[in-house]
């Protein structure tokens, strides 16, 4: 079968200060559970913010570290899932399912794509 990465993007300076509400948090939790017990999920977490991070870039023959926060930037990576799912679609389902879980003051954008294998 085979495996997706989500990457789940977010507006750091729109996020709420205090992170997921106690009730989203369960919301979520229930459904990492389910996706969990049916064999999908294979890996999943969050991610520090982005003024704890670093770029490294090579460009031209050099490399450069340039240390977060990255204040051009709108959206950055806020978490991942690595899925097992039988197609494109069954991933969607699952990622649209984990958005959903969110309150509607959030603004969450998930890209999903598969993992290219050999």
């Amino acid at each position: 079968m085979p495996r997706f990465l989500t990457m789940i993007r977010i507006d750091e300076r729109n996020a709420p200060a205090e992170g997921p509400s106690p009730e989203m948090q369960e919301r979520m939790g229930a459904l990492l559970e389910e996706i969990t017990k049916a064999g999908v999920m294979l890996d999943t977490a969050g991610l520090t913010p982005s003024s704890e991070g670093s770029r490294v870039t090579w460009s031209g023959g050099n490399l450069t570290v340039t240390d977060g926060p990255f204040t051009e930037t709108k959206e950055v990576v806020g978490g991942y899932s690595i899925v097992q799912a039988k197609d494109k679609a069954e991933a969607v389902e699952w990622t649209k399912r984990f958005l959903q879980t969110h309150e509607d003051y959030w603004t969450v954008t998930a890209e999903v794509r598969q993992i290219a294998e050999g």
